[in-house]
């Protein structure tokens, strides 16, 4: 059974998982769809910053997407 560990930066909490091949499986116990990998406990905080970075731009660009598109209703009011 793989060792798991929660850590924190004072900034983000982490959950990593040591995995088979070496190094570890990171995710965030804060935003389930956070997940990435590392060799190191500062390799993990660094590769989960660009992970949190692109799931946020991801997520505005899918928002905004969202909001441009007219809504059902509004189409057969056209």
């Amino acid at each position: 059974m793989a060792k798991s560990y929660t850590v924190s930066d004072g900034k983000m909490v982490l959950s990593l998982e040591e995995a088979q091949e070496g190094g570890f499986i990171v995710t965030s116990p804060l935003d389930p769809e956070l997940i990435t990998e590392a060799d190191t406990v500062n390799e993990a905080f660094s590769n989960a910053r660009d992970a949190l970075r692109a799931l946020r731009c991801s997520r505005a660009m899918l928002w905004r997407k969202t909001r441009l598109r007219p809504s059902t209703k509004e189409r057969a009011l056209r």
